[in-house]
């Protein structure tokens, strides 16, 4: 997915940038880049790949050559950037998060009215930073230009723009998918897709960005230079998968909304006598292990850690871009507690079951050590369509994903038009489906969360959630 960071201060904010978007590693593996904005000597630029090293050990011997009083940098999960653009609105930095759908048509458009040329990458594509800076040149100011490349994008477009003054607009996308926050200090102000972020650095929660608003940051202050929309659909996946422990988003932070979720599940299981007979409830690392608390803790089982990531040399942030060296790294990350799996009913929450990939080697690991039953457990209903706003679950086919193949496996094109039922557990189809993943991953049983669940544990307005990975609906 990607995430930034940003900074404008009376003092250098080379440090708070470097560290924000540091503690953002968690949203992208592929690559990073910072920008800074000095009032003497002008703009200094990095772009690094991190697939084979993190963030902050890429960086760190650039740090001596940074300097200024405004900073945007980002982890990227797409293209290069932070991008440093000179146009006739002036030279600025920019930096973007989120999916464009319709790149070829913008691009086409672009040459249709004149435009004249687009630098192209290895496979011919262009940057989709790149692209979005033309759209905003397109337009006679920079507010009016980033509403223009919002309204224009297929998908959705969050992003940071550092002018040549040193002033940052920030833009949340126009259905607020992704969040954008605002700290202060006392000197300052930052922006941050994560306030943990800017916490950790000592500023407090300002503001927080309606959907489609664009506000305009500089070391004094802040202000709305376009309007919040009232349409909001935040990426639940936020709370799910995607967000670190301690963030807060609408309000509602991510470790609790995970507690909550998997007390909701275990909760629902117990109602319809669903409830299997284990020794323990673990957590899938590591964004599961919260889900399975709630879960344990409602159903009143042990929970445990039977197998754990080993960290050190395989930090989290680090997942390697070729999928057959991924599918090693995660087997070669899970170290296992033989005490805790010998003979035992296990029960695993994970965050979701997606391809089944990783998971289908979890439990054949799991099985080797000596586990008796292995039970899993999903924290979101079953994903049926990728995701075509940001990055998650996002693939060549629907049929990538594990949900979707099983149905048309089972039903083949009629399947396909009672994805619905297939998701409900409740039905035949559903209790079908459930049944051949069993059979094909190994699992005892099979459990996922429902969608009235999950948005229950999240709290806020189901009709300002995004569920269109589950429900195909916008």
């Amino acid at each position: 997915m990607g995430g930034f960071f940003g900074a404008a201060s009376h003092r250098d904010v080379v440090l708070d940038v470097f560290f924000g978007v540091d503690y953002h590693s968690h949203l992208g593996t592929r690559r990073a880049g910072m920008i800074f904005r000095d009032g003497d000597g002008g703009f200094q630029r990095e772009i690094h790949s991190i697939e084979n090293t993190p963030f902050r050990t890429r960086f760190e011997d650039d740090l001596p050559d940074f300097h200024g009083c405004s900073g945007i940098g980002c982890i990227s999960d797409t293209d290069p950037q932070p991008l440093l653009v000179r146009s006739h609105l002036g030279t600025f930095g920019l930096t973007t998060v989120g999916a464009i759908n319709n790149a070829e048509q913008l691009v086409e458009s672009y040459f249709a009215d004149g435009g004249r040329q687009l630098m192209a990458m290895g496979s011919g594509a262009v940057n989709t930073t790149e692209l979005v800076a033309a759209l905003i040149n397109q337009k006679d100011d920079l507010v009016s230009g980033i509403k223009h490349a919002q309204e224009a994008v297929e998908g959705s477009l969050t992003l940071l723009l550092m002018t040549d003054a040193g002033s940052i607009y920030a833009a949340r996308d126009n259905m607020g998918r992704l969040p954008v926050l605002i700290g202060k200090n006392d000197e300052g102000f930052c922006i941050s897709f994560e306030s943990f972020a800017y916490h950790k650095l000592g500023y407090d929660d300002e503001y927080e960005l309606g959907p489609g608003e664009i506000v305009l940051v500089d070391a004094d202050g802040y202000r709305t230079v376009s309007p919040a929309g009232d349409q909001m659909k935040i990426c639940a996946f936020l709370w799910v998968y995607y967000g670190y422990p301690n963030s807060n988003y609408e309000g509602v932070n991510v470790e609790m909304m995970r507690y909550r979720n998997g007390a909701v599940m275990a909760r629902d299981e117990k109602a319809r006598g669903a409830l299997p007979d284990v020794d323990y409830v673990a957590g899938v690392p590591d964004s599961g292990v919260p889900h399975a608390i709630g879960y344990a803790t409602e159903s009143c089982a042990t929970f445990a850690r039977p197998f754990i990531k080993y960290t050190p040399t395989w930090a989290r942030s680090f997942m390697p871009s070729n999928q057959d060296v991924r599918n090693h790294v995660a087997k070669m990350k899970q170290i296992h507690i033989p005490e805790l799996i010998n003979g035992k009913k296990l029960l695993f929450v994970d965050d979701s079951i997606v391809r089944g990939t990783q998971l289908r080697e979890t439990v054949d690991f799991l099985y080797g050590a000596g586990a008796k039953e292995v039970h899993m457990r999903s924290a979101c209903p079953p994903i049926m369509f990728s995701c075509k706003y940001l990055s998650f679950s996002r693939g060549k086919s629907d049929m990538d994903l594990i949900a979707r193949r099983v149905v048309q496996e089972l039903e083949g094109d009629e399947g396909q038009r009672h994805l619905e039922e297939y998701a409900d557990s409740s039905t035949e189809r559903g209790t079908c489906m459930l049944r051949s993943i069993c059979e094909q991953m190994g699992f005892d049983s099979l459990g996922y969360q429902s969608l009235d669940g999950m948005l229950e544990a999240i709290g806020i307005d189901r009709e300002k959630v995004c569920t269109y990975c589950w429900n195909g609906r916008e």
